[in-house]
This record gives C-alpha cells, sequence and structure tokens, in this order.
C-alpha cells in the first residue's frame, strides 16, 4: 500500500472530526480551546523547554514569575490558534471580515493602480493563517495572490494546511519555486501580492545578514530583499495586533516602496525592528515553539 493511500486512511477520522469541529460556534470552540489547555501543557509539555529558554533569552530582565506567566499566556494563546485555524473549514467572508480586520488598504490599491506588485512581510504573530483573508479587502480585479510557504514532511497535513491558506483564493508556492514562480508573475505583466513568513531562523547556508532582535544576535532571512531588488516590488509589512480574543487588526505599513534606492539590508533591518515592535506589544501570542537562536555569529565570519 503507497503511503499517500495509507495517510489517508489513517487521517481520515482527524479529517471529519475537524470538519465537525469547524461548523461549532466560535464561543464554543473557544471553550474547546481552554479544555486542550491543560493537556498540552501541563501532561505533554509541548515543547515546552524549548518555549522557556526562547523567553529567558529574548527578556533577560524578567523574573521567573513573568516569564511563566508569559508561558502560560502563550499556550493558551496557541490553542485559540489551533482552534480557530480548524474553523477556517467552515467560516463565512462576513464572520472573517469581522475577525479580520485590515487598515491601510488604500495603499495596496494605489500600488495595484500603478501597476505595482508587491511584496507583504509578516511573522508567525496572532493568527497568521487567517492573514490571507486580505483579499477580501481589496478593490482591484485580476490580481493575483500569492503566499510562500515550506512543504511539510507529513503529506497529508501538507495537503490539508495548502487547502487552508487557499480559503480565500490565494496561491501557494512552496520555497524552492519563489524566484522562478515570482518571475513568471512578473513576466505575465499583472501585478501580484506575495507573502513572505520572515521570522524564521535561516538554514547554515543562507545566514548573510545578522540583527539585534529580541535581546539576541540573530541571522535573518534576506531572500525575500534579494527578490524585492531584482523585480522592483514594493516592500508592505503587515502589523498585526490583538484587538480581543478572536478578533485582529492588521494594519499595512509601508517598509519600501522602491526597493533599489536603498541600502543593502536595510529593507531587511527595517522589517526585524517593525516585527520585534509587534512582537513585544504582546509577546505571548509569536510563535515561540522553533528552536530561534541555534546558531552563533561568531561561527560565520564574514556574515
Amino acid at each position: 500500500m503507497k503511503k499517500e493511500t495509507l495517510q489517508n486512511i489513517v487521517y481520515s477520522p482527524l479529517h471529519l472530526w475537524f470538519k465537525l469541529h469547524a461548523i461549532l460556534p466560535m464561543r464554543i470552540l473557544y471553550i474547546l480551546s481552554d479544555i486542550l489547555y491543560f493537556p498540552l501543557y501541563h501532561i505533554v509539555h509541548y515543547r515546552k523547554k524549548l518555549v522557556s529558554e526562547n523567553l529567558r533569552k529574548a527578556f533577560p530582565d524578567k523574573t521567573d514569575k513573568e516569564l511563566k506567566q508569559l508561558e502560560q499566556k502563550f499556550y493558551h494563546h496557541f490553542c485559540d490558534y489551533i482552534v480557530e485555524t480548524i474553523k477556517l473549514m467552515h467560516i463565512s467572508d462576513e464572520e472573517m471580515r469581522r475577525r479580520m480586520k485590515f487598515e491601510q488598504v488604500e495603499i495596496i490599491d494605489r500600488l495595484f493602480a500603478e501597476n505595482r506588485s508587491i511584496i507583504i512581510l509578516l511573522g508567525h504573530f496572532g493568527n497568521w493563517e487567517w492573514v490571507p483573508s486580505v483579499t477580501l479587502w481589496t478593490h482591484t480585479p485580476d490580481v493575483m495572490f500569492a503566499q510562500i510557504y515550506r512543504p511539510l514532511k507529513n503529506k497529508w497535513f501538507d495537503r490539508f494546511f495548502l487547502k487552508l491558506r487557499s480559503r480565500f483564493g490565494s496561491v501557494c508556492i512552496a520555497k524552492q519555486d519563489t524566484l522562478r514562480a515570482i518571475l513568471q508573475m512578473k513576466r505575465s505583466g499583472k501585478p501580484s501580492i506575495t507573502g513572505f513568513m520572515s521570522d524564521q531562523t535561516p538554514s547554515p547556508t543562507n545566514i548573510h545578514h545578522w540583527a539585534r532582535f529580541l535581546s539576541q544576535d540573530s541571522p535573518v532571512l534576506t531572500g525575500f530583499e534579494k527578490i524585492a531588488r531584482k523585480t522592483d516590488f514594493a516592500v508592505l509589512y503587515f502589523d498585526v495586533e490583538i484587538v480581543k480574543r478572536g478578533y485582529y487588526k492588521t494594519t499595512i505599513r509601508e517598509i519600501a516602496l522602491r526597493p533599489n534606492e536603498l541600502p543593502e539590508f536595510e529593507i531587511t533591518d527595517r522589517y526585524t525592528a517593525i516585527m520585534e515592535k509587534t512582537i513585544l506589544r504582546n509577546p505571548w501570542a509569536w510563535l515561540w515553539t522553533h528552536k530561534r537562536w541555534k546558531y552563533k555569529h561568531e561561527d560565520f565570519p564574514g556574515t
């Protein structure tokens, strides 16, 4: 039996469980989120040691009590993220517009009117799976919306998330196909908008620049800047804020309208600085479960 077929059989009950939960109203899903928090945090200890280590590095001046409170708030929000993401299987456009609002959308529409394409930078903050709903807020027809993603090793979950992420009409582009796909969009002559999750740690072969980020000397992704310079796409930032539980506001901010007019790595540094400000507003809403600081600057001479 093929591995893909076996996965479909094994995960079919899980898919049914997701669909049943997705039809529930959000108030019920948040009750389930509160229930999920206890086993995830107190029994399974999902990546708890790593989260604690990341928080201590990022906030060296906080007391143990403050760090513990921040850690617990993060896991509560992470459970909310899970149920909110499942809800994408069964949520109306109207409800999504109420829960994920976008401000300064006229920046996007103005650039589209000038036939300019756009690179959007954001991070794993709030609920990034809801951000593609920006397509419900723009007013320019015949525009391609795309997002860059890292394919998951588990093919079933990879297909599941691809379907969720295309819920509002955007196209998912695998990381390894990024440049080719963006150049194809540029050659089409039509404006496009492509989202990059740019707060991840680069692989060792892709470490070319470092920045001070959350109290740490951190290697930062620079691929989006290289692409912006190659294509002359405008670079914007999605500044996500938590309004209240289950409600977000995203303010669209300019980072670089003419990338080639700026010094090398200036776009990357601007993004890193504004992403840090976003996190510091509500640090519990960032994704702390990844190994953020696994490389040391001294091990990468010349960068």
